[in-house]
C-alpha cells in the first residue's frame, strides 16, 4: 500500500510539473494577444521575433508598427511584471505555510500587506500630487511608501516576537494580526478623512493592478526576484525538518533560529516588492501552495518551484481577464483573483479525499 501510494505521488507530481511548465508559456502567450485590442497568435509571435519597432511598415498600412507597440512596449513588461509578481507570491505563500506550519498561513501574516498598504495610503494623503513624481527610477513615491510601511510592519512584528530564548512562530502568529489590524485601523482613518480622489486612489491600490508597469519596474523585479526565487528553494529540507517540529529540527543539527530570521526577511522582502510594485493583489500567496500541496503533497523541495510557477500562471491570466472581461474598462487584478481562486479552491477542498487529504 505504502508503494502505490508513492507511486500515485510521484505520477500526481510529474502530472502537475508537466501542466505547470506547458500553461506558464501558454498563460504569457494570451497575456500578449488579448486586450483592448485582440491580436492574432501569428502578429503576436511575429512582433516578439521583433526586437526594434517598425516605424515605417512595408505593407503602409501602419498595422504592424501598431501591433509591435502594443504587444512591445504596453504588453510585454506588464506580462513580465505578472509572471514575476505572481512566483513570488506564490513562493512566499509557500515557504509562510511551511515556516508556520498551517496551510492557511499566507504571507499577509507577518503584516507586510497591512504595512505596505497603509505606507501606500500616508503617502497617499499627505504627498498629494507629488505621488505621481519618481523617487527612484522605475518607483513612484507610493510604491516607495508602501514598501517602506511593509518594512517598518515587519521589524515590529519580528521585534515583538524575539526575546532572549529566541523567535516564537506563534507570537509572531499574534503578533502579526495585531500589527495588521493597527495597520488596516490606519488606512481606514486616512479613507475617512480623504476626499473623494484620495479614498478612490487609496481603494484602487488597494486593490492592485499591472497598470503602471514598465520596463524599469520589470528590472527592478527581476533583480531582487530573481535572488528570492534562486535563494527561498535552498531552504526546502529545512523547512521540511521543520514540518516534524522545532525540537526535531534542532536534532537533525539545524539553527533554527537563523533559520526563522532568514525566512522572516525573505518572505517580507518578496512580499514587499510585489506589493509595492503591483499593490495589494489577493489570494495568490494562499490559494495556490494549498492547491498544489494538494497535488503533490508537502515535499518543499517540489512545493516551493511549483508555487512559484502557479502563482505566475494565475496572475498571467487573471490580469488577462482583468483586460478583457468588461473591456475597454479594465477591472483591478486582485479582484479578479479572489473571483477565479476562491471556487476553484472550495472545488479541491471539497474532493481533498481524492489526494489522501483528511
Amino acid at each position: 500500500m505504502h508503494s502505490v501510494g508513492q507511486q500515485q505521488v510521484f505520477s500526481n507530481r510529474a502530472i502537475v510539473i508537466g501542466c505547470a511548465c506547458a500553461l506558464l508559456p501558454i498563460s504569457f502567450f494570451l497575456a500578449l494577444s488579448f486586450g483592448t485590442v485582440s491580436i492574432s497568435f501569428s502578429d503576436t509571435l511575429w512582433s516578439l521575433l521583433n526586437s526594434v519597432i517598425v516605424s515605417e511598415p512595408a505593407s503602409g498600412t501602419g498595422l504592424i508598427s501598431r501591433t509591435d507597440l502594443i504587444v512591445q512596449q504596453i504588453r510585454l513588461p506588464r506580462a513580465l511584471l505578472a509572471a514575476v509578481v505572481g512566483a513570488l507570491l506564490g513562493i512566499c505563500g509557500a515557504t509562510t505555510q511551511g515556516l508556520f506550519r498551517n496551510p492557511l498561513a499566507d504571507p499577509s501574516l507577518i503584516g507586510v500587506t497591512a504595512g505596505a498598504s497603509a505606507g501606500a495610503a500616508l503617502t497617499i494623503f499627505f504627498a498629494g500630487s507629488l505621488t505621481s513624481l519618481s523617487g527612484l527610477p522605475g518607483l513612484g513615491l507610493v510604491s516607495i511608501g508602501a514598501f517602506v510601511g511593509g518594512s517598518i510592519a515587519v521589524i515590529l512584528v519580528y521585534s515583538l516576537a524575539t526575546n532572549t530564548q529566541g523567535t516564537s512562530v506563534a507570537t509572531m502568529l499574534l503578533a502579526g494580526i495585531a500589527i495588521t489590524a493597527l495597520a488596516g485601523s490606519l488606512t481606514n482613518i486616512l479613507e475617512f478623512f480623504g476626499d473623494e480622489q484620495i479614498l478612490r486612489r487609496i481603494s484602487l491600490w488597494r486593490m492592485g493592478g499591472l497598470d503602471g508597469a514598465s520596463y524599469q519596474r520589470v528590472a527592478i523585479a527581476a533583480i531582487f526576484g530573481s535572488i528570492i526565487l534562486v535563494i527561498l528553494p535552498r531552504f526546502s529540507t529545512a523547512l521540511n525538518a521543520l514540518l516534524l517540529g522545532e525540537s526535531e529540527a534542532r536534532h537533525l543539527g539545524l539553527s533554527v533560529q537563523s533559520i526563522k530570521i532568514k525566512l522572516v526577511l525573505l518572505v517580507a522582502a518578496g512580499v514587499g516588492i510585489s506589493v509595492a510594485l503591483a499593490g495589494t493583489i489577493a489570494f495568490i500567496g494562499l490559494i495556490i501552495p494549498h492547491m498544489i500541496r494538494l497535488l503533490i503533497g508537502p515535499d518543499h523541495r517540489y512545493l516551493l518551484p511549483i508555487s512559484a510557477l502557479g502563482g505566475a500562471i494565475l496572475l498571467l491570466l487573471s490580469d488577462t481577464i482583468a483586460r478583457t472581461i468588461v473591456s475597454p474598462i479594465e477591472l483591478p487584478v486582485g479582484l479578479v483573483t479572489a473571483i477565479l481562486g476562491a471556487p476553484f479552491f472550495i472545488s479541491l477542498l471539497r474532493r481533498r479525499h481524492e489526494f489522501g487529504m483528511r
